[in-house]
Order: C-alpha cells, then sequence, then structure tokens
C-alpha cells in the first residue's frame, strides 16, 4: 500500500485520467474530490463489496434456476 501524506487543496494523480483531490478536513472525516473518465465507475468501498455480492448471488440465483429446468425436462 502506497501511503501519501496531502494537505487541503492538494492532489494525487492515478494514471493520466484520474485525479483526487482534498477537499477539506474535518475531524477524522476527509473530503476527497474525485475527477475520473465518466466510464470509470467509482463506490465507496462497503457499496462496491453490496454490488459484487448481489452480483454473485443473481449469478448463483440463474445457475440454480437452470438445473431446477434442467431437472424438470428429465
Amino acid at each position: 500500500m502506497l501511503v501519501l501524506t496531502r494537505r487541503t487543496d492538494e492532489a494525487i494523480k492515478i494514471g493520466d485520467n484520474i485525479e483526487i483531490t482534498i477537499l477539506g478536513i474535518e475531524g477524522d472525516q476527509v473530503k476527497l474530490g474525485i475527477n475520473a473518465p465518466k466510464q470509470v465507475e467509482i463506490h465507496r468501498k462497503e457499496i462496491y463489496l453490496s454490488i459484487k455480492q448481489e452480483n454473485s448471488d443473481a449469478a448463483n440465483t440463474s445457475v440454480n434456476i437452470m438445473d431446477q429446468l434442467k431437472a424438470l425436462k428429465k
């Protein structure tokens, strides 16, 4: 893990297309501004993990339904 120290209004670059700017620091919270191309999805980690779990559940449900349909044909 790369650890960087930045102050308010300072930024970091990720590749050529992504810039993260420190907008403010209030207590133990940091406000970030993220400039990235529209095709780059940006989520808080807990939301990303929730989406990933829902997609996995949906894929498993589809497989289970297909198995049930195959069993009905027999």
